[in-house]
């Protein structure tokens, strides 16, 4: 006789679907002592050698030999509204609930990268990431995630006695704050150019750039035509002072900006950091001022100084958030 409590782990297809790669890959089990999932038949394809998101799932289907999972959860770069996404970049459009009747899915949940990564970070692997900052997690309150790439990305998973939920935002658009009198001398520079001096406006691919820019009128040099890898290179080699200063202002910056988030979110569970740009400046990041300044808010530097910093550096986030919203949905 079977004396085995545990229900079988129904799979789950999850897929990170970005402008440049389809990444889809199966959800096999979920290690409830580890807390970890199971990722198999992991295979990516060019996003723009299909014109929809059917046939990329169909040819990832295609490659398996699994049977097709009744159970999925897509990651995009892009908004949903009312069931209705479009992936701007690649020109696809699709309606989740054609989607999930043209598949057959008993259970089907798109969100986006952002909040992926928030219903992934109670599922993160500690050994494979960089603590930033240390403190002191509360379990039972909310995780913020944010990070700078093409934009800027946040979101929070809200933590009740009742349950858990994903907040998705703009964060990226919210106004960006001077604290320091560098940070309001860039800020007139920046304004000089742009309308509005966003959070994206500085922290991101492209914002490196408009801040090397505003860094050298300030310093008082002319700026090169530089994007944000030259400026990063340049930086790294020492071959340019400016663009030194440029990366160094990022990492401290963007201390105060984590700061107002775990603040806005109260995000006693944490902060994690991702995103395309912090991963590939651990070194300058853990040297800078980033600590300093998120922990300095006034009356509530207490409140986040307890705060833990992780800058995610594990692979895979888009999966493990995807399987992670249908795990907890369907163990509400």
């Amino acid at each position: 006789m079977n004396t085995q409590t545990t229900t079988e782990f129904v799979p789950i297809l999850v897929a990170d679907i970005g402008g440049t790669n389809a990444r889809f890959a199966l959800i096999t089990d979920f290690n409830a002592q580890t807390n970890q999932f199971v990722i198999e038949h992991n295979l990516t394809f060019p996003s723009a050698d299909f014109g929809s998101l059917e046939s990329a799932i169909n040819q990832y289907f295609s490659q398996i030999s699994f049977p097709k999972p009744s159970r999925a959860c897509l990651a995009v770069a892009g908004p949903i509204k009312a069931g209705q996404v479009h992936l701007t970049n690649l020109g696809w459009h699709f309606n989740v609930a054609d989607l999930k009747a043209e598949f057959s899915f008993e259970q089907l949940e798109v969100i986006n990268d952002f909040a992926a990564f928030a219903y992934a970070a109670p599922y993160l692997d500690d050994s494979q990431n960089m603590a930033v900052k240390a403190g002191q997690a509360d379990e039972n309150a909310n995780i913020a995630v944010m990070g700078p790439g093409t934009g800027f990305g946040a979101a929070c998973l809200v933590r009740t006695s009742q349950g858990s939920a994903v907040l998705s935002c703009e964060a990226g658009h919210i106004t960006l704050a001077a604290v320091t009198d560098l940070d309001r001398r860039l800020i007139t520079e920046l304004k000089k150019q742009l309308n509005h001096v966003s959070v994206e406006t500085v922290f991101s691919g492209p914002g490196i750039a408009h801040l090397y820019g505003a860094m050298a009128a300030v310093k008082g040099v002319e700026a090169k035509n530089l994007d944000a890898a030259q400026i990063s290179e340049l930086a790294t080699t020492g071959q340019c002072e400016i663009c030194d200063a440029t990366l160094n202002q990022f990492c401290d910056w963007i201390g105060s900006v984590a700061g107002d988030l775990a603040l806005t979110f109260g995000a006693l569970g944490g902060v994690f950091i991702g995103g395309g740009i912090l991963p590939r400046m651990q070194q300058r990041l853990l040297s800078s001022r980033f600590v300093e300044r998120f922990a300095d808010k006034g009356i509530m530097s207490q409140y986040t100084s307890q705060i833990p910093v992780t800058l995610v550096t594990q692979d895979n986030i888009p999966f493990i958030g995807a399987a992670a919203c249908i795990h907890v949905k369907s163990n509400a």
